[in-house]
């Protein structure tokens, strides 16, 4: 028999449900606390983003793990002894992709004594013109002259770091209506020492901490027509506009439906991969065979790389297959406490104030999915992966292929729930400026800004049960 707050919430939630077309909920549905489907491990301790798929052989399993000691092994400066992991760099921001997904994770933004802002980094880019039509159709942006599409913090011997990066805040006050105040932190960029010179004076940036890795295959897999039926769908639901990115695929050569990062700006999970090797650690691939530098980065340009004799990129085909499996099939924790009557009760009120808008509860994956265990699987991401305009109050002010200034992506919530336990930290948006589940849905705006008024309204147990519910995730 749960306790008489526990009903009172319950009741409270199911009466507000009540009010409009909103679905009431009294028990769990069928299979909704395997998030992944038969992909859903029950983990719940500090690795559990970084176990494989629960449906996984015995031979993809050593697959899983090869893939597992080149995202989490640190690269090192070329020429080295160690060929098979050398190479990073000139310009950098970590050595190693575990350390900005840390356990595999959520990153964070630096802390003010931090000596750099690994597991966040900062876009660049300049406004977009006319003239540069082709380069914004396959880059999505226009880098920044001189220091590119990302800021890189860290060097090797003999090159400059591009600058450093820390974060201050102000505070930002929001009151419920029983009257309860929330401070929340509004970031502010200081991007400090640049290395090569004064930035363009019109240069966007956007700061973005490193995304959970647990899933990515089975979102990957979702239909494209799925995604593409929700963004029909948000015509017909007022206020809610959620629009696909189109993006381009450097393989394919051609513009396709973005599905990953921030803005949805990558479309598949290996270019999100060839673009963190690049960008982050300044490794080569076969599909991006040059190291990240401008043209006005001489000592960049001039030093020595860990290709092989023949021209053969830093992270070889071989190797990029295996960590392509690996973040592919890192498997969705089970959901815990779903008969709970305050998770129920939370359920309802996340319905009932429009969050299932944006925040797509179920899919099915394709039959032909890239993979036969991340095929025909009924997934609980949350997600949309549509793009939807989050207001002024988020807004980066920087266009990436047909994602606003002031667009995100939907992030997934699977797995939200394990965040302190996996990171060591309950820092949530693009940015991590939002200390805790409840600021991150008080920042909320533009589309959603009707969604966080009515959560304004939810009295303290009410509150207490939406985060009940979404700390289940």
């Amino acid at each position: 028999m749960p306790s008489l707050p526990l009903r009172l919430s319950l009741l409270l939630a199911l009466g507000l449900a009540g009010c409009d077309e909103a679905p009431r909920f009294t028990q769990p549905e069928p299979g909704e606390a395997r998030s992944g489907g038969d992909t859903t491990v029950f983990k719940t301790d500090r690795n559990a983003f970084s176990m494989p798929s629960a449906n996984l052989s015995p031979t993809q399993r050593l697959d899983f793990s090869v893939g597992n000691s080149f995202f989490r092994s640190p690269w090192v400066i070329a020429p080295s002894t160690t060929t098979a992991r050398d190479g990073l760099g000139p310009l950098f921001n970590t050595n190693a992709c575990q350390n900005c997904h840390i356990r595999d994770g959520r990153g964070h933004p630096p802390a003010p004594d931090a000596k750099n802002a690994v597991s966040m980094l900062v876009r660049l880019s300049i406004p977009n013109e006319p003239t540069y039509a082709k380069l914004i159709e396959q880059t999505g942006i226009v880098p920044e002259p001189v220091y590119g599409g990302q800021l890189q913090d860290m060097a090797v011997p003999g090159v400059a770091p591009e600058g450093k990066v820390r974060v201050d805040y102000e505070a930002v006050p929001v009151r419920f209506k029983d009257g309860t105040e929330v401070q929340l932190r509004k970031p502010l960029l200081q991007i400090t020492q640049l290395g090569y010179g004064p930035m363009h004076p019109d240069t966007r940036f956007s700061a973005r901490i490193a995304p959970p890795m647990i899933g990515l295959g089975l979102l990957e897999a979702i239909p494209e027509e799925a995604i593409l039926a929700n963004a029909a769908a948000n015509k017909n639901d007022a206020g809610i506009n959620g629009r696909p990115n189109r993006v381009w695929d450097d393989a394919q050569q051609k513009t396709v439906l973005g599905r990953f990062g921030w803005k949805a700006g990558q479309p598949n999970l290996n270019q999100q991969n060839v673009h963190a090797f690049s960008g982050d650690m300044g490794l080569t691939t076969s599909l991006r065979p040059f190291d990240d530098c401008t043209p006005a980065q001489t000592d960049c340009l001039a030093a020595p790389n860990g290709n092989g004799p023949d021209g053969e990129p830093e992270v070889s085909n071989n190797i990029l297959r295996l960590v392509e499996f690996y973040t592919r099939n890192l498997a969705v924790p089970a959901r815990r406490d779903v008969d709970s009557p305050q998770v129920l009760a939370g359920k309802n009120l996340f319905y009932q104030a429009g969050c299932v808008s944006c925040h797509t509860p179920k899919f099915t994956t394709s039959a032909n999915a890239a993979e036969p265990e991340l095929a025909n699987q009924v997934i609980y991401p949350y997600s949309d992966l549509l793009l939807h305009n989050m207001g002024p109050g988020l807004a980066d002010n920087r266009t990436e292929f047909a994602a606003s200034g002031s667009d995100w992506r939907t992030p997934p919530l699977w797995g939200i729930g394990l965040t302190q336990t996996v990171s060591g930290h309950t820092q949530f948006l693009h940015d991590g400026r939002a200390r805790n589940l409840l600021e991150a849905v008080l920042w909320h705006g533009g589309e959603a800004e009707p969604a966080k008024q009515q959560v304004l309204q939810f009295n303290a147990e009410q509150r207490a049960a939406l985060l009940a519910f979404l700390n289940s995730l």
